[in-house]
């Protein structure tokens, strides 16, 4: 299997990277099975999120992913710019206001053709667009009035999802350290009945073997019985001892109970925000796979209108919310992007999971 089928971060500094991205799509709509109809159409929306980044944005990146990832297939564009930003998004979602040199039709087609559509945008800081495509063409009644520029307005129809907690959506913006070809960062999530299951590894360094351990942490994740997040930070915990080790951390989301269930083995980061409050969630010293003098799980609260982060220490823990009104509202792919954007280190690989429900 070609690895760009799995996804890529690009950074858009070069028209060679707007084919490459188209490339990267193809290959991608080919891997989730969408209809030669709809790689088409995917084509056409990376094509113009990638231009717009080359001919307008500041340090802009791409982020193409498989949303079989989220339980459903499908191809996820998200864009994510240091650019001049937009006080009015919806002036760019009419027919005739195209940048130049596009396919003609600007953000108005990209909108049109994604099942699910967001943007966050603010003067001076910059723009994150994100575009997400399923098999089926997009409900017009989500993406056809100007109005609608995203969150709830453009949430996919939970009809359309295969997993029970449909109203629950996860955003990942992730890529590797600059140099390496894979991260050593990875995520996982698992759907319950009436629960959501997230985790974020951090693989010892970076590189292959930092990848290697973070992977691993997956398997075991999925791969396990285990329900609690204590027990999967335990199994995770022994399933690495063959690997340069991994930082943990595993939540479980409890939406009848009204609870998150976190339990964490160094510095892989947890926050929810409930109820405006921020709750940073405490994971333990140690290494899962070498050292581990403590595994606990706590308890912190979780409301119909909750978010969480986790994120590997490739983000810095200095994010903040507050000062992007709004963002809370948007999806959390978009949520993700922003955060990346803003406290992303350059020196390590990075990864920040955001969900909430929509």
């Amino acid at each position: 299997m070609d690895q760009a089928s799995l996804g890529a971060f690009l950074r858009i500094d070069d028209s060679s990277r707007v084919a490459e991205s188209r490339r990267i799509t193809a290959l991608v709509a080919e891997r989730e099975e969408l209809t030669a109809g709809r790689a088409a159409e995917a084509a056409i929306v990376v094509s113009e999120l990638a231009t717009n980044l080359l001919k307008h944005a500041q340090s802009g990146v791409l982020q193409i992913t498989p949303l079989s990832m989220h339980a459903q297939p499908g191809v996820e564009i998200l864009a994510i710019d240091r650019g001049p930003g937009m006080s009015n998004p919806s002036d760019s979602f009419q027919d005739g206001h195209s940048t130049a040199g596009t396919l003609g039709t600007g953000l108005g087609a990209v909108r049109r053709l994604s099942s699910v559509f967001d943007i966050s945008s603010q003067p001076g800081k910059g723009t994150v667009i994100l575009s997400q495509l399923f098999q089926e063409r997009p409900d017009p009644a989500l993406t056809g009035g100007a109005e609608n520029t995203g969150g709830a307005e453009n949430r996919p129809n939970p009809s359309r999802l295969s997993h029970p907690c449909a109203g629950f959506c996860v955003g990942v913006t992730a890529r590797p350290v600059g140099g390496e070809p894979v991260s050593g960062d990875a995520w996982a999530v698992r759907f319950r009945e009436d629960a959501v299951l997230l985790m974020v590894a951090d693989g010892l360094g970076h590189g292959l073997l930092a990848a290697e351990a973070s992977a691993a942490a997956a398997r075991a994740f999925y791969g396990s019985k285990e329900e609690s997040a204590e027990g999967l930070v335990q199994t995770i915990h022994r399933a690495l001892r063959s690997t340069r080790g991994a930082a943990v951390s595993v939540a479980r989301i409890e939406f009848r109970e009204s609870r998150v269930r976190f339990a964490g083995l160094g510095n892989v980061a947890g926050t929810v925000v409930a109820a405006g409050k921020l709750h940073a969630m405490v994971s333990h010293s140690g290494t899962a796979g070498h050292e581990a003098r403590q595994i606990r799980e706590f308890q912190y609260p979780w409301t119909s209108d909750s978010l969480i982060v986790m994120h590997s220490d490739g983000l810095s823990g200095h994010w903040d919310l507050a000062s992007f009104p709004g963002l809370v509202h948007r999806h959390p792919a978009v949520v993700s992007g922003v955060l990346y954007r803003e406290a992303a280190r350059d020196r390590d690989d990075a990864c920040v999971m955001v969900g909430k429900g929509q």
